[in-house]
């Protein structure tokens, strides 16, 4: 594939930052005399030595030259060990057919990013000049929306059913352009499709494995690149999983972006791209000139959290976390079955943790969910937050069963049921 057609003006102009190339050259060379990098000195820095308590009661202990390595500059795109051990990992789950492939052809690269939403900024700094055009499923995660607004682009709305992106409404979208035009030099085809592809935030929807195939195959056909955010693959609560759209990447035109946030810790600020190498490289080179890596620490206590366990110890520990919130979203439902039946219409959320509830005979709720709701001691998001328009009217809200207990979840709608009784 040839990616360059696919770079911003802002990202093709970024150039290697030589400092921080001779810095990473000379750190895989142990006898090389170092004077090249302005690193600080860490015999001076105040702490000394770690320990943390896990779940198990076990400890992970992080003494004093490990210290010194968590606390000063690393590479850029993630400390070697992390970033093989998330390599393996992703070819465990995933197996991608680029992971094969020359670099030229989109050999699978991985680099760590703080969190997933500074992942999704990069690349789309990476990718969007003002007027290009962009497809998000609708309704979209309110983060995205909010990254590619200011940006200039014209974002294009692709209809969602219960199971997320319809095949056949993205066809009729795509199909105002011809495949042909796919070789021509700007012929304004979009870009790329957004899509969480799993528990969506809002709407909780989660892809079929058929409806992935059409959707890749939409984009060989008019090439476009695919970003896959998936912070809820872990949180998947059917038994089989559908096979991510990176695993079925033949061409090199998937990008996906991971996190610990939900299944580890949200403060931690860690996640990881996977994509082509070409694009993936361009990522880098903008967090050369922006985080200039993701701490250090934070991915050295994760490294050790990860070697302790080993593959099979996360996957346990992430489906511990799956059968909580399985629980929690039958209590939630539970709740929304005894107060909401006939006032609400809602799909059962297959993974994620958000319940997506359509009022009925509301066309707007936002004075009733950001005022009375509030009012009344519940707080829900109305469905503006996720809307490519936020000023167009939405009858939707959303709820979360991640935190609120089964009791408070029944009072919460309980409250609303009768707001809604005194609204319609």
């Amino acid at each position: 594939m040839d990616y360059s057609r696919f770079l911003s003006v802002v990202s093709a102009a970024r150039e290697e930052n030589l400092i921080r190339l001779t810095s990473s050259l000379a750190e895989k060379k142990p006898s090389v005399i170092m004077i090249s990098g302005g690193m600080p000195n860490p015999n001076y820095f105040p702490f000394k030595t770690a320990s943390f308590t896990i779940e198990d009661g076990t400890t992970i202990e992080i003494g004093e030259a490990m210290m010194k390595r968590a606390l000063q500059y690393s590479t850029t795109e993630g400390i070697p060990e992390l970033l093989s051990w998330l390599k393996d990992l992703q070819m465990s789950l995933h197996n991608p057919p680029t992971a094969k492939y020359s670099p030229d052809q989109g050999q699978m690269e991985i680099c760590v990013t703080t969190g997933s939403q500074d992942a999704l900024s990069k690349v789309f700094d990476m990718l969007v000049n003002p007027g290009d055009n962009v497809l998000l499923e609708d309704p979209s995660y309110s983060g995205t929306v909010s990254a590619l607004k200011p940006l200039g682009c014209n974002i294009i709305k692709v209809p969602t059913d219960k199971h997320g992106i319809i095949p056949k409404a993205l066809k009729e979208i795509l199909s105002r352009w011809r495949p042909e035009d796919a070789k021509k030099l700007n012929n304004n085809l979009p870009k790329f499709l957004y899509t969480v592809p799993n528990g969506s935030n809002p709407a909780g929807t989660s892809l079929t494995a058929d409806c992935k195939k059409k959707i890749y195959q939409l984009a060989r056909c008019y090439d476009f690149l695919i970003i896959e955010d998936d912070p809820y693959y872990f949180l998947q609560f059917e038994k089989t999983k559908a096979p991510t759209f990176l695993s079925m990447d033949v061409d090199g035109r998937v990008i996906r972006c991971d996190t610990f946030s939900k299944i580890i810790s949200a403060g931690l600020r860690l996640g990881f791209l996977t994509g082509p190498k070409p694009l993936i490289d361009r990522v880098i080179l903008h967090i050369q000139s922006s985080t200039i890596h993701t701490s250090t620490f934070t991915q050295i206590l994760m490294l050790e959290l990860l070697h302790k366990w080993g593959q099979k110890g996360l996957l346990e520990h992430a489906d511990r976390v799956m059968e909580f919130y399985r629980t929690q979203r039958d209590a939630m439902l539970a709740a929304a079955d005894r107060w909401l039946k006939g006032l609400a219409e809602w799909h059962v959320p297959t993974a994620g943790i958000f319940l997506w509830i359509k009022i009925k005979g509301i066309s707007d709720t936002y004075q009733m969910i950001v005022e009375n709701a509030l009012d009344r001691g519940v707080s829900l998001v109305p469905g503006q937050s996720f809307s490519i328009d936020s000023s167009a009217p939405t009858p939707y809200c959303r709820a979360s069963y991640s935190f609120a207990s089964p009791d408070q979840m029944d009072q919460a709608f309980q409250k609303l049921a009768e707001l809604i009784k005194e609204t319609v």
